[in-house]
């Protein structure tokens, strides 16, 4: 692994640490890759808190990182809606730090579905009644519909908890719109924020993630190299819609011992 690979894409929740829980040994694997010279970048598709956020969870954790080393689907999604959608309303199927976040690029929020011209969705642990309807009175009303990411679970200390996934299938089911757009892992904007950061030959790149419709659907998308790991969400060994990995690792300490 150390000969072959000279830059590392890690997923976070799941393969780093899981919930508020430190895989054992990722702090000595990343930062031994890190004294070798070996490029990292982080990523997740989790909107629970921000860059900021995530790189004080991974000092406290003790891995020798720079905060502009982590992309979260927020940044990516931000970007596009600066861009394209700036001053313009939305409703946010999210927490509150996804909402000042997303009101940070230009967006103003809003509940009134006549008014909304966006509607986002991603993890939420305070989803209610209300929020759906709120959600699927906009799309009925012609509001765009996007996606921060598209995790059907996030796994917790204790299991998993809903994501955006069955959230977006809720209101396909009681709308009948599709989801347009989303900027999470496995999606083009994601990868091409990677790119940006970590710029080397694909070929001498491994991406090591615990899912496979996102981490490992989007290694093969781009044409590079993936492991998946057991630590977190359920695996399923012989792969989901073909989306294998060129590697099944216990957890990221299997870059040390191969």
């Amino acid at each position: 692994m150390l000969g072959k690979y000279n830059g590392f894409i890690f997923d976070m929740d799941g393969t780093i640490y899981r919930g508020s829980h430190l895989i054992p040994g990722a702090d000595k694997t990343v930062n031994q890759l890190k004294e070798l010279g070996k490029k990292t970048i982080f990523i997740s598709n989790k909107t629970t808190g921000s860059v900021n956020d995530y790189y004080n969870l991974m000092k406290k954790f003790g891995l020798n990182v720079a905060e502009n080393e982590i992309i979260n689907s927020t940044v990516v999604l931000n970007k596009y809606l600066t861009e394209h959608y700036n001053g313009n309303r939305f409703f946010a199927i999210g927490e509150q730090s996804f909402i000042d976040e997303v009101k940070s690029a230009g967006l103003v929020f809003s509940s009134s579905p006549e008014e909304i011209d966006i509607l986002l969705v991603t993890l939420d642990r305070t989803l209610n009644y209300d929020k759906l309807e709120i959600a699927a009175r906009a799309l009925e009303n012609g509001a765009r519909f996007f996606a921060a990411n598209i995790d059907d679970t996030c796994p917790v200390d204790n299991g998993e908890v809903l994501d955006a996934g069955s959230t977006i299938s809720a209101l396909q089911k009681r709308t009948h719109r599709k989801l347009e757009l989303h900027f999470g892992k496995p999606s083009k904007f994601m990868f091409d924020e990677i790119k940006k950061r970590l710029d080397m030959d694909p070929g001498k790149v491994l991406l090591v993630g615990d899912r496979l419709e996102t981490d490992i659907a989007m290694g093969n998308k781009f044409g590079i190299d993936t492991a998946l790991v057991s630590t977190g969400v359920k695996l399923f060994q012989n792969g989901t819609n073909g989306i294998k990995p060129t590697y099944f690792f216990e957890s990221v300490n299997d870059i040390l011992k191969k």
